[in-house]
């Protein structure tokens, strides 16, 4: 199934465990500062668009993608401008084939990433993040990359500080939605991987609530995701909701900023964030008979006799996080 699985690209990513110097000489590596303000825009962009496949804790043995670090390793070396690690950026994740990829080990093991629509400006800011801060890395990589590479790699460049007593409410309420979305992508993709997409229906039928269950005790807080198209009924919006959710159509149609929607009520705070389609949710969500095929369909039908959630293209509004925690 590897025209399902998510892959080796310059764009999903795993954050991981601060990596030590490279051992290229100075003049060669960025001094390291450490920046308390404001996370660069790219440092989000990548946690919200890419960590689904790209978790820095997940097990090996669970992986459907390379942690960002060894594409770091494999595009940047000392003799590596920014802009051409940005250009090679680009042109692998706007045209992901076997001809333009780098990691042909990655290849191998996980397959080509399919097509994604991602706005240009928008990889743009994750490759100046990637290129010019420094980018956690599982504890495994350092030694697993000397001993294939028989190297070191670079992963210099500024630090930026995440303490969550610094947090803001928006900033909470997004590492919940994203840490539970890693927690279903990474099982979701791994069921596609195994046993292909009639399999992922069954997980999500029997396992996605319990995971995402598991989330909101972890974090203390009432997690949930809702449509205004919902294939399970449990999953209906409220009226509160609903107009969250036309709101967000209207900011992805004219291409706007997309930023959390919070809402303080007495002692807990309401969180709102998107959730927009790409290429692999079609498989399930996009046009009946077409991109969604006849035995896929056929057991929706089963699990689902209420779906409706069909019908979608790419970068639409599917539903949202609604999410609500404690001050």
């Amino acid at each position: 199934m590897h025209k399902f699985i998510i892959l080796i690209t310059v764009l999903f990513f795993f954050s991981c465990n601060q990596s030590k110097k490279s051992d290229y000489s100075k003049k060669n590596t960025k001094e390291v500062t450490v920046e308390k303000a404001t996370p660069p825009s790219g440092k989000k962009l990548l946690e919200t668009k890419c960590f689904v496949c790209h978790n820095s804790s997940t097990p090996n043995n669970e992986r459907v993608a390379p942690p960002m670090i060894a594409i770091k390793a494999h595009y940047i070396n000392e003799n590596t401008s920014e802009e051409d690690f940005t250009n090679n950026f680009l042109n692998f994740v706007l045209n992901p084939t076997k001809e333009n990829a780098v990691m042909s080990g990655a290849v191998k093991r996980f397959g080509v990433m399919p097509y994604q629509k991602f706005e240009e400006e928008d990889l743009k800011k994750i490759a100046d993040y990637l290129y010019n801060y420094q980018i956690e890395e599982p504890s495994w990589f350092k030694e697993h990359w000397e001993s294939k590479q028989g190297k070191s790699y670079i992963n210099s460049g500024r630090e930026v500080s995440d303490i969550q007593s610094n947090k803001t409410s928006e900033e909470i309420g997004l590492e919940y939605a994203m840490e539970t979305k890693k927690t279903l992508g990474k099982n979701l993709m791994g069921a596609i991987q195994k046993k292909g997409t009639l399999h992922a229906l069954q997980f999500c039928n029997e396992k996605a609530y319990k995971l995402t269950d598991s989330m909101a005790t972890k974090f203390n807080a009432s997690i949930k995701r809702v449509s205004d198209k919902p294939r399970n009924l449990n999953n209906t919006a409220n009226t509160e909701e609903l107009n969250i959710i036309e709101g967000y159509k209207r900011v992805v149609s004219n291409k706007e900023e997309i930023k959390p929607v919070t809402k303080q009520v007495g002692n807990k705070t309401k969180f709102y964030y998107p959730i927009i389609t790409n290429s692999m949710c079609l498989q399930c969500h996009g046009t009946p008979n077409t991109q969604i095929k006849p035995e896929t369909l056929k057991e929706l039908t089963l699990l689902y006799p209420t779906d409706k959630a069909q019908g979608y293209d790419v970068n639409q509004v599917r539903g949202i996080w609604s999410i609500a925690f404690k001050n």
